[in-house]
């Protein structure tokens, strides 16, 4: 029984850990990529161009479904648009939305795709000269969702900022001089002061800074 209770407390330090890795991971390429803007910019148009490339060719090579690919290729091109103003993004924009819709809906399009693959009739599986499709393997279809789903949404995700006076904590401060936040900075933030908060009310006080004034 204590065993069982001590499982449950080491899984939940790991989650937490793992949590402020990818935190602290997000905070670290969000900054890089404001310190290369430019260089950012040209890796993420030649890096949708390539997965554009690569999905022809998984649909003549590997004969990958063609109304899946084609709305896959779309989505990147509408991808390509958030680069047009880049690194900065309007949060209600329709291009941005629109590409949020088209994220989630490529991963689960995709997931049911592997997750039902085609099997042909009985009469066709009967014949002599039948040869059975191929299924993917675990580790290809991880690749395909890490290259080819996932990859440049998170790239977009942390390289591209908003406004700061389209964020909710700097509605109250018109005077301030426009800047621009990454998308990633802002969450990290956010959840940063989320858990000063719940310490401080637990008697504890994690922010450093608290209380001085930080030049």
């Amino acid at each position: 029984m204590f065993l069982q209770l001590l499982s449950y407390i080491g899984a939940i330090v790991g989650f937490v850990l793992l949590v402020l890795s990818i935190a602290s991971g997000l905070y670290y390429i969000s900054e890089l990529v404001e310190e290369h803007t430019e260089p950012t910019k040209r890796l993420l148009k030649k890096l949708i161009y390539s997965i554009i490339v690569t999905f022809v060719l998984l649909l003549i090579f590997d004969r990958f479904p063609v109304k899946l690919t084609l709305f896959s290729i779309f989505s990147y091109y509408v991808y390509l648009q958030n680069l047009h103003k880049f690194p900065y993004v309007e949060l209600s924009s329709p291009v941005f939305l629109l590409s949020c819709v088209l994220v989630i809906s490529n991963h689960f399009l995709w997931f049911h795709h592997f997750n039902n693959p085609y099997i042909p009739p009985l009469e066709v599986r009967l014949r002599p000269d039948y040869v059975p499709p191929r299924i993917p393997t675990f580790v290809e279809i991880c690749s395909f969702f890490g290259l080819l789903v996932w990859l440049v949404p998170f790239a977009l995700f942390v390289s591209l900022s908003a406004h700061d006076n389209l964020l909710p904590h700097h509605l109250d401060k018109p005077d301030d001089k426009k800047k621009n936040n990454g998308l990633a900075k802002v969450l990290v933030g956010n959840l940063r002061e989320y858990i000063y908060a719940i310490s401080r009310k637990f008697g504890y006080e994690l922010d450093p800074h608290h209380g001085s004034i930080v030049y």
